[in-house]
């Protein structure tokens, strides 16, 4: 059998300058463990095998690792093989080390101007989860034993279509699955035809960009509203058209008005289930403008209920989509606050003249694939796991989100809660305007507290200061301890110099 570490050598050993050939094996491997080629500590194949890959005579590789032991490269353990040391040789020498590595590094990368305003704009943390990252579950009480009982039993009998490329937007038992969770729990409209499954809300969002917006096409967004969709639209040559929101959700121009726009948006992007990331809940009033100004405009709304299934001691708020047989609206829905992020599975909802066209896009650009996960997801939502995991989360994020409120009470007073439903897994911290929220948040993660600066949604105007507290990591005989830095640090900057 062929080794990795067999292949290399015999690679280099056949560019090597001519020479004993046991002098050009010894050289060979000598490099490669200088160049960490071969790493320390690795197992090098047996010498009769290496012998054997090689064409070379057993004698011709005993020599040269005898060689390399005796000068601390290698060393052997009975009954176990030939190792390379731990420790290299503090001297090692240099004469064989190949021209490559002296020549001057490579440093001229040039990245487009669509690369370099998603890195000027980057949202994402070096850290995901912990106390107090905003949007992130805990991934703890996620039911593991019942998901892998159910995906062991599927793994069994895997249909061919599970195990190669999907081209019908995703598996139609998920599909199915979700049709019917979504009709009951979220009052959809939809059948499932209309549902394509994704690779997460940011591929389901670069979808609609590529295939409804032409490059210089406007997109009004909320303000303040979330980084990721901001980023995905731009890459795309989409225009961010920031627009306000308030305690009844975006701020929305009256019909006359929006008629006379030259140029009306493609795409309209909201949050009416728990606006990201002030709280606010759409009211009916505004949510049924919104649609009559999408089917005016012919724009499409795209809602984003990325945790609409948490709402705490109230009933659950329907979706935009619902509430019109016909409307303009394309749903995005997401497992990563239900389940775990690193599941990367989301979805889409669309009007039936678009879902055919939609997944065969998806298709052609993504190639859609992981079809165990998804048919042990559309398992554990038949079976009724999901909706059962739901409830308990839903009452776990109650408690804490409660106790968070109280330990902010307690300390700070009601001013430091801005007004905000009582839903999802993050709340706001508001701070006065002479705090800088930005230092803060930085000052805080290198303590080992994450929280996001408010200040960091807004793309232009008045920027509120805050910070984004995620408290569904945090357990609530803890809150007040994991809370203490966040209040150290905030009194600090409070207090008269």
């Amino acid at each position: 059998m062929r080794t990795l570490s067999g292949d290399l050598i015999a690679h280099r050993l056949s560019q090597a300058p001519a020479g004993a050939l046991s002098k050009r094996l010894y050289d060979v491997l000598q490099t490669a463990i200088q160049q960490g080629a071969i790493a320390t500590g690795s197992r090098l194949p047996a010498s009769r095998d290496l012998a054997q890959e090689l064409s070379v005579s057993r004698n011709t590789v005993l020599a040269a690792y005898e060689q390399l032991q005796s000068e601390g490269y290698l060393q052997t353990r009975t009954g176990s093989g030939t190792y390379v040391c731990e420790q290299l040789p503090e001297t090692a020498p240099q004469a064989s080390l190949s021209p490559s590595t002296s020549s001057p590094p490579f440093n001229h990368i040039r990245l487009s101007r669509r690369g370099t305003r998603v890195l000027a704009r980057s949202g994402a943390g070096a850290y995901q989860w912990g106390a107090f990252m905003p949007g992130v579950p805990d991934v703890s009480h996620m039911p593991h034993d019942i998901w892998r009982k159910i995906q062991l039993r599927l793994s069994r009998r895997m249909p061919v279509e599970a195990l190669s490329y999907s081209n019908h937007g995703g598996c139609l038992q998920l599909q199915q699955a979700l049709a019917e969770y979504l009709r009951v729990s979220r009052s959809l409209n939809c059948a499932p035809e209309q549902i394509l499954i994704t690779a997460g809300t940011h591929q389901a969002l670069d979808l609609v960009a590529k295939m409804l917006c032409d490059p210089g096409e406007g997109a009004w967004i909320e303000e303040p509203g979330y980084w990721g969709f901001r980023n995905v639209l731009a890459v795309n040559g989409v225009e961010l058209l920031p627009t306000p929101v308030d305690d009844e959700g975006m701020l929305l121009p009256d019909l006359a008005s929006f008629s006379q726009l030259q140029r009306p948006p493609v795409l309209i992007c909201v949050t009416p289930s728990h606006q990201y990331p002030l709280g606010s809940v759409m009211s009916l009033q505004r949510r049924q403008q919104l649609l009559a100004l999408a089917k005016s405009a012919g724009s499409w709304v795209i809602e984003d209920d990325y945790d609409g299934e948490f709402r705490f001691g109230e009933s659950p708020v329907p979706a935009l989509q619902g509430l019109s047989a016909d409307a303009p609206v394309i749903y995005l829905g997401t497992f990563s606050k239900t389940l775990y992020p690193g599941l990367r599975l989301s979805y889409m909802v669309m009007p039936k003249p678009l879902a055919a066209r939609m997944k065969m896009a998806h298709s052609e650009l993504y190639r859609g694939g992981n079809g165990l996960a998804q048919l042990t997801l559309a398992e554990f939502i038949r079976e009724g796991h999901y909706a059962a995991h739901v409830r308990r989360m839903r009452q776990l994020y109650s408690r804490r989100r409660a106790a968070l409120v109280k330990v902010i009470s307690d300390s700070l007073g009601p001013a430091f809660l801005s007004q905000q439903g009582n839903a999802g897994l993050h709340l706001i911290l508001s701070l006065p305007e002479r705090i800088d929220d930005v230092a803060l948040a930085a000052e805080l993660e290198q303590k080992g507290v994450l929280t996001r600066p408010l200040s960091a949604y807004y793309i232009q105007g008045t920027q509120r200061r805050g910070l984004l507290l995620g408290y569904a990591c945090v357990e609530e005989q803890n809150m007040a301890e994991t809370f203490a830095p966040v209040l150290h640090c905030l009194q600090r900057r409070l207090s008269p110099a």
